[in-house]
């Protein structure tokens, strides 16, 4: 058990002054109080301290390719075009390299602010499509990685089957990714019981999108795992998508899941760009989580989400890096904002009633929407919450300068350089003056595999 005192924390109802929160052996705050006084033994805070933010959305692997699509290939660039470039990547990754992706990715991530993550894992067998001896080699990388790093971690393994609407054949660059029902299910049940032994990490139920899996599939899979857990699906990203689902099934993809499934606050819609007023509100209605993917969705051109009006509603929403063109918590939240004022041509867009200050709604937005998303006790400083806290350098000369009210805008519209210190998760502090213990030996490991990849 440990006591630190931090003189300016941000709880869930704003910032507190002279904060003691109290970490037990296990990781968790189990005692915490503001307007205290110190302890002789308590472990003082120097730095302003705020909750980790959940990463709700992640592709490990991706973060490989990086900076290689920004190059015209096809006058007419575009998702589907940067998906054939993926799969050409994805062909070519071993288990031992993506263990070593993921694990510099989840350092980044560290660094970066973000102290759990939902890995969307659909990387499942060998480069011949076959299963690997142990059918969840790739996800165990996936857990071993997080393990190294010290992130939590909610690992969704996919259901993908198809190409298409309708159960259309999947392509030869999908055969990595494929599994059957009953494959599937047998995986979540391998992970969950593996899963279960270690306490920053779980798994949740995901379906890739809805041109992927059939009706059937997603009744099967929903009615065996009758517990209350995370469900993720991408949908609506492109408007492509959007226009095939209709003619398929007559209905737009937000509608259609609305119309034959259980949609609650237990689901994550990730990207969810192009929906109507009405699937807007239902799905602010519903307590799904908007999982947006702000540097993502802008690389791919997809489109800018309906935030002001999905927050009027009260809508729950969270962020996550994605395929990682960017890994920053700010970044993502900045161009949440900024994408809605480029849309719309007006600024201050992203607002609540009883809070005028952009940045106090995006932090604490977000901070709220993947704590559900991820399913875990995450995203507060409050007491039976697991003790992953960031601390913010008072030194930085917008962070010293700024009041209460102010201190999140300054951090995501004006900070240049990364003030966050240290890095707390689950207890254990993982980050130490901006550096992680394992950083130079997994940026030279990742370093390596970089050059395998693209030679």
């Amino acid at each position: 058990m440990a006591v630190y005192f931090a003189a300016k924390a941000l709880l869930p109802q704003g910032w507190a002054n002279n904060v003691r929160i109290t970490v037990s052996a296990q990781g968790m705050i189990s005692a915490l109080e503001s307007d205290s006084q110190p302890g002789d033994d308590d472990i003082r805070l120097a730095g302003f301290l705020v909750p980790g933010m959940p990463n709700l959305h992640s592709h490990a692997f991706q973060r490989a390719m990086a900076g290689l699509t920004e190059v015209v290939g096809d006058p007419a660039d575009s998702f589907w075009t940067w998906r054939d470039l993926m799969y050409r990547l994805v062909d070519k990754i071993s288990p031992d390299q993506l263990e070593v992706i993921a694990s510099y990715l989840y350092i980044e991530m560290l660094k970066a602010g973000y102290t759990s993550v939902a890995e969307f894992h659909y990387l499942h067998h060998d480069r011949g499509g076959k299963p690997y001896a142990h059918p969840a080699e790739l996800a165990l990388r996936i857990s071993q990685a997080a393990k190294t790093a010290g992130i939590g971690l909610t690992l969704l393994p996919v259901l993908y089957s198809y190409s298409g609407f309708g159960g259309q054949a999947a392509s030869a660059g999908q055969r990595r990714f494929l599994h059957d029902t009953e494959g599937y299910l047998a995986l979540h049940e391998t992970l969950t019981a593996q899963l279960a032994s270690e306490p920053m990490q779980r798994t949740g139920l995901c379906f890739h999108s809805l041109r992927a899996v059939t009706p059937e599939q997603m009744q099967t899979v929903l009615e065996a795992s009758p517990q209350k857990q995370p469900v993720h699906i991408h949908v609506a990203e492109q408007q492509k998508e959007v226009e095939d689902c209709v003619a398929w099934s007559g209905l737009r993809p937000v509608e259609w899941l609305y119309r034959h499934q259980p949609v609650d606050e237990h689901w994550c819609l990730i990207h969810a760009t192009h929906v109507t007023p009405e699937e807007t509100r239902r799905m602010a209605a519903s307590g799904a989580v908007a999982g947006l993917c702000l540097t993502t969705e802008a690389n791919l051109g997809d489109g800018i989400f309906p935030g002001a009006d999905y927050l009027t509603r009260r809508g729950a929403w969270g962020i996550g890096s994605d395929s990682h063109i960017s890994v920053s918590v700010t970044e993502d939240l900045r161009w949440f904002e900024y994408g809605q004022r480029l849309n719309q041509r007006r600024r201050n867009l992203l607002h609540l009633p009883d809070e005028p200050y952009i940045g106090n709604v995006l932090y604490q937005g977000a901070l709220q929407g993947g704590r559900r998303a991820l399913g875990q006790p995450i995203g507060q400083l409050a007491t039976g919450e697991r003790a992953d806290m960031l601390l913010l350098d008072s030194r930085d000369p917008f962070l010293a300068t700024a009041g209460d009210r102010e201190r999140l805008n300054r951090w995501i519209f004006a900070c240049a350089a990364n003030p966050i210190k240290r890095v707390m998760v689950g207890g254990r502090w993982v980050i130490e003056e901006g550096r992680h213990v394992h950083e130079t030996r997994m940026t030279s490991a990742f370093i390596q595999v970089m050059q395998q990849l693209v030679a």
